[in-house]
């Protein structure tokens, strides 16, 4: 099991992209429905992350190597969820999909580190994931918050 690895690989296609432009479907009411495949995946990577951080206190770099795969191509929400949520980011999915890109570069490069029990490149490594992630959350939870769950956040 120590080489267990996670391939789910995420995929945003321009396809996706193209729909969401050529649509030109003005937001309606089940676009302010809540998002519940992001929120149970953002749990899910809530969860990854806090077993990495408890992986590293005790220098498991076993359990580092094992969880990083799933932190770096983890699953998406489903699809007409995420055509929703391109909508509402519209000119920003760059960004967006910039912040998911840096995520999976570093959990990839986490997990090479931890494959060396090079502990402080993992340290280095999991800073960048936990920077990405900060990133994204910083520029979008709080409108998303308050479009989709139609409260402020914080």
């Amino acid at each position: 099991m120590k080489h267990m690895k996670f391939v789910l690989v995420p995929v945003f296609t321009a396809t996706a992209l193209l729909f969401v432009s050529a649509a030109g479907i003005d937001a309606r009411a089940e676009d302010r429905q809540a998002p519940m495949g992001l929120r149970t995946l953002m749990e899910k990577l809530g969860r990854d992350m806090q077993a990495v951080t408890g992986a590293i206190s005790t220098e498991d770099w076993e359990l580092v190597e094992e969880l990083a795969p799933g932190i770096a191509r983890h699953a998406e929400p489903p699809a007409m969820e995420k055509v929703r949520i391109l909508r509402w980011v519209g000119t920003d999915a760059g960004k967006f999909r910039g912040f998911d890109a840096q995520v999976e570069q570093a959990a990839n490069a986490m997990a090479e580190a931890a494959a060396r029990d090079d502990g402080l490149e993992v340290i280095r490594r999991f800073s960048e994931v936990q920077q990405a992630c900060l990133g994204c959350h910083q520029q979008f939870r709080g409108p998303f918050v308050e479009h989709f769950h139609n409260r402020r956040d914080r």
